[in-house]
């Protein structure tokens, strides 16, 4: 109880009343609730995702209609551009041009690079001893470290952690109800 100005007022927690089996018998009663429910489940969200689908594809549909015109009109301010360029830089001496709706601009974008046959390229870089071209790239094995545990326990920053699941499968469903439980000690 809190006390709210003069009033006291009472203040209670529900909680949901959970069935524990009996037997085995009773067990499997309810793995049999848990699968027809799950199924219950999959039927709404299939009709949900049904439904998104058709919307998505009719979006998707208009939007690709104006793409296309957007397309065709970029495609002829480029024309236009392209072919008053000097008037509309001033010859070059800018790159944007301003109009009441927007700009028009000419960018050259950063350098970039690209490597077609990366291990052959790097063969040739170490050949020609250009090593400053060649990354070498340090990172902890974790695989290795999990085949050989033993070597690493006690060292700072390392901890392998392993946890403990709790699954309940019901027959012709493709789902697990998974409840985590605590962590185990390694």
């Amino acid at each position: 109880m809190f006390e709210r100005g003069s009033i006291m007022v009472k203040t209670s927690v529900k909680k949901n009343v959970v069935v524990v089996p009996k037997n085995q018998n009773e067990a499997n009663k309810l793995v049999t609730s848990i699968g027809v429910n799950q199924r219950k489940i999959e039927v709404i969200n299939q009709r949900v995702n049904q439904r998104i689908e058709k919307i998505k594809a009719e979006a998707a549909e208009k939007a690709g209609l104006i793409s296309d015109e957007i397309n065709e009109d970029v495609e002829g301010l480029f024309a236009y551009a392209e072919a008053h360029r000097d008037d509309l830089t001033n010859s070059g001496k800018t790159k944007t041009v301003k109009l009441p709706n927007g700009e028009l601009s000419w960018r050259t974008t950063p350098p970039s690079v690209s490597v077609r046959g990366i291990q052959a390229t790097i063969e040739i870089f170490e050949k020609l001893g250009l090593s400053q071209f060649i990354r070498i790239k340090k990172e902890v094995d974790k695989e290795a470290i999990l085949r050989e545990r033993v070597l690493v326990k006690g060292i700072k920053g390392i901890a392998i952690s392993q946890k403990e699941e709790f699954v309940v499968k019901p027959s012709e469903v493709d789902v697990e109800i998974v409840k985590k439980l605590r962590k185990k000690k390694k």
